[in-house]
């Protein structure tokens, strides 16, 4: 009977292992492909006129830049929604927020365990680029929160001043459906 449990226990723990594994291989792949789809413009933008650009092109689904984090060396498509499919593919655009340039709260949310793996290693001053077919926009980490999985607060598509929010699953270690969302404010720079 021991013997039986001992293999079915290990039975157990390949399988969870070889699941992990193709959902990395997967989540590599999907954003590999989304990298090479994207459309973007190294040329830093420092102001920008918002009418010149028709952000209501962009369908759920639709890869509508790259988010570059240079403490992190990590590039990761940014994928227009936040449903389940878009974020198997990158960092989802939650819709309803704002774009880059258009002084509003610009929203990206992202899986802890697949694009924001390192996403604990970051800190106050640290930059994240937002990368557009008309140009990057380079944001600076002022400060984050940790909040309830269920609060809302956090999206507040009727601000008035740009800011980058980027929320993932916390904490980073969790087995499972994380409790709450680690929050990170980034303000515009000016270079």
């Amino acid at each position: 009977m021991i013997r039986i449990l001992s293999v079915l226990f290990i039975i157990a723990g390949l399988t969870i292992l070889s699941y992990g594994g193709f959902q990395l291989y997967s989540s590599k792949a999907n954003e590999s492909k989304r990298l090479n789809e994207a459309v973007v413009s190294d040329e830093v933008i420092n102001k920008f006129d918002s009418n010149s650009v028709d952000y209501n092109k962009y369908t759920t689904g639709d890869t509508i830049g790259i988010l570059y984090i240079p403490k992190l060396n990590r590039e990761i498509p940014i994928v227009e929604g936040t449903d389940e499919e878009e974020l198997a593919q990158g960092v989802g655009h939650y819709a309803g927020t704002g774009f880059p340039g258009e002084n509003k709260q610009i929203l990206l949310s992202g899986h802890r365990d697949t694009v924001f793996r390192q996403f604990g290693e970051l800190d106050d001053g640290d930059e994240f680029h937002v990368k557009m077919e008309h140009g990057t926009f380079i944001y600076e980490i002022k400060d984050h929160e940790i909040v309830s999985a269920d609060d809302t607060s956090v999206i507040d598509p009727n601000r008035e001043d740009e800011v980058l929010t980027v929320s993932t699953c916390y904490p980073f270690s969790y087995i499972g459906s994380a409790p709450d969302r680690y929050v990170v404010y980034a303000y515009p720079v000016i270079k």
